[in-house]
């Protein structure tokens, strides 16, 4: 079955449904051993031999004989893949090896290393890096599963999963940010970021590095919501027109001009903050607030136990704050030696059990329909609020296009808070790059 264009359009009501229903580290080893003494036919990709496949022939598949695998998994989520490998292994008997790479670096190590054997089989990547990885013919589709991928999963999540109408993921997570606070400091979640201000001109104290409020200033995917509450967009037509780029309009400016105000209360460069000082002064208790994502729950509720609050994104220039949606999702290396015990890790650790036990181990959100109406998933207050803030977020363009967005707007946003550039001289020259890059310039 492949999935119609059409669908797109339906991304972002799909995603606030189906979450609303549940209430960096560089290994460069790389790659199955084997693959480096295959003969020199196993440099072109591995034929696609399961399209015809329904549910109901799924069950006979079976591992290639002496079949081993590698998989690429991010550092923040090791313990879930330790753990379902080992199960893999267990069911299988296949042997699996996992190297910690992270998921937005994955597309352009498996561009690299796939043609000469040296890469993952299995890869874990965010929903915007498949068309990149799609157009140029680096993942086998998920056809084996495909019924089963398609029935068991939210709608959302397979268009995630989905490029030019065909499907290649196997949906893992679901993934937007809200607002983590500490309730021994702040007695209710701010309303506003002018609510943000106030508390933080009461609490910020850089001499002693304490902070009303820290995130990631100089990551487009956690600023996303300056530009997009009050109109500005990447690109047009619901994220597939690259020529209509959107980072610098009115509306765009708008909100980052109340991203700016900001580095009142959060008085350090963008440079200065990373995923893991934010989380010890989280944890500490010497920053107040933390916008992140699910995959920091499972850690800052031990840290914090009752103490740990969490909310919707507060409002922006009196507009909602519109986060940016994305899910994470497996694919096959189309170069893989193995690709029948590629897709069935794939698929058996994208599964219900799967999706529940990474939601217990790392805080994630599940797409899985039946995960997300277990109790542990509805019952959860934690997981209800980033399915509140999901009814506001977009999801991420998934063109080969987007890949053209993240530099340059990288570079902008810390020229914004960091030297105090004016905000549409920052990004006028940011969409111009990106223009550029997608009409052929090179980098």
């Amino acid at each position: 079955m492949k999935m119609r264009k059409w669908m797109m359009v339906t991304a972002v009501a799909a995603m606030a449904t189906s979450l609303a229903a549940c209430g960096g580290n560089n290994n460069t080893n790389g790659g199955n051993a084997a693959a480096t003494n295959a003969p020199s036919e196993s440099t072109a990709p591995a034929e696609n031999n399961g399209g015809e496949n329904t549910g109901a022939e799924t069950a006979q598949i079976t591992p290639e004989d002496g079949a081993s695998l590698v998989v690429w998994e991010s550092k923040e989520e090791r313990a879930f893949t330790d753990e379902i490998a080992k199960e893999f292994t267990e069911k299988y008997n296949v042997p699996v090896k996992v190297e910690e790479l992270s998921p937005v670096e994955q597309v352009t190590k498996l561009s690299q290393d796939g043609p000469s054997g040296l890469a993952a089989d299995v890869i874990l990547i965010p929903h915007d890096n498949l068309g990149r990885a799609a157009s140029a013919q680096l993942l086998l589709p998920n056809d084996v599963f495909e019924q089963e991928t398609v029935k068991n999963n939210t709608e959302a999540s397979i268009i995630g999963a989905s490029y030019d109408g065909m499907l290649y993921g196997y949906p893992r997570a679901a993934e937007t940010y809200a607002l983590y606070y500490n309730k021994s400091l702040v007695t209710e979640a701010p309303k506003s970021f002018d609510d943000v201000i106030a508390f933080g001109k009461t609490f910020t104290d850089k001499p002693k590095n304490k902070y009303g409020i820290m995130w990631e200033v100089g990551n487009m995917y956690f600023d996303y919501p300056f530009i997009a509450s009050n109109g500005g967009y990447i690109f047009g037509d619901n994220g597939t027109n690259k020529d209509d780029i959107g980072i610098n309009t009115d509306g765009a400016i708008q909100g980052l001009a109340e991203f700016k105000k900001l580095k009142e209360i959060l008085p350090i460069n963008s440079g200065d903050i990373n995923p893991d000082i934010k989380r010890s002064l989280f944890n500490s208790g010497d920053v107040a607030m933390d916008i992140n994502g699910p995959w920091e729950l499972a850690g800052y509720k031990t840290a914090l136990g009752d103490n740990l609050g969490l909310a919707p994104l507060p409002t922006i220039g009196g507009k909602t704050a519109i986060s940016f949606a994305g899910f994470k999702i497996f694919a096959v290396n189309a170069y893989t030696q193995y690709p029948n015990a590629a897709k069935l890790y794939a698929e058996f650790a994208s599964g219900k059990d799967a999706q529940l036990k990474l939601n217990k181990l790392v805080g994630s959100i599940p797409t899985n329909l039946e995960a997300l109406e277990d109790p542990q998933i509805k019952d959860d207050p934690y997981v209800s609020a980033f399915a509140e803030q999901a009814k506001n977020s977009q999801p991420m363009p998934s063109i080969p296009e987007m890949g053209n967005v993240w530099s340059p707007v990288n570079a902008a946003l810390p020229e914004i808070w960091d030297k105090g550039v004016d905000p549409k001289t920052a990004m006028d020259k940011a969409a111009q790059q990106i223009k550029d890059l997608n009409n052929g310039a090179s980098q």
